[in-house]
């Protein structure tokens, strides 16, 4: 048994001498279900910025654009949280999150026969993107001072 905590000890050291930056950036009431934007969100979970990039501009879908613009700013938070000090392309960034939320609804009227109505849902979505980098970066508290 104390060898298993002597095994999670060495990990959690090992992830504090880690040095992982990670940069979210947010798009809020986007005019579109969050169905259809799961399915674009899912093709770039899990990849590289630059591959991620790549399907998005070639993806026939409204949320492809929607989603590349999350993710460039997504990058543009990574290189300001660093303080310029690092480009984005040196440090291989990925896709760490990537997930789509139910937004507000927009509730309209149409007419319909015999004098009634019938609602219209005209849905939004929340997208929330993380991005990390999985080079380390060497001595970015040192850098700092």
């Amino acid at each position: 048994m104390s060898f298993l905590l002597l095994v999670l000890t060495e990990d959690t050291q090992e992830i504090e001498n880690k040095r992982e930056m990670e940069a979210t950036a947010k798009l809020r009431n986007c005019p579109l279900s969050a169905r259809k934007m799961r399915l674009v969100c899912d093709l770039v979970r899990d990849r590289s910025v630059d591959d991620a990039l790549n399907v998005l501009k070639f993806t026939k879908k409204e949320a492809a654009e929607w989603l590349e613009k999350v993710l460039l700013s997504a990058i543009s938070n990574w290189e300001n949280q660093a303080n310029m000090a690092y480009s984005a392309a040196d440090y291989d960034l990925y896709v760490k999150e990537v997930f789509s939320d139910d937004g507000a609804f927009l509730k309209r009227f149409r007419p319909a026969p015999h004098g009634r109505a019938h609602r219209i849902r005209k849905r939004t979505n929340h997208v929330t993107l993380v991005v990390e980098n999985r080079v380390e970066i060497d001595n970015l508290n040192d850098e700092e001072e």
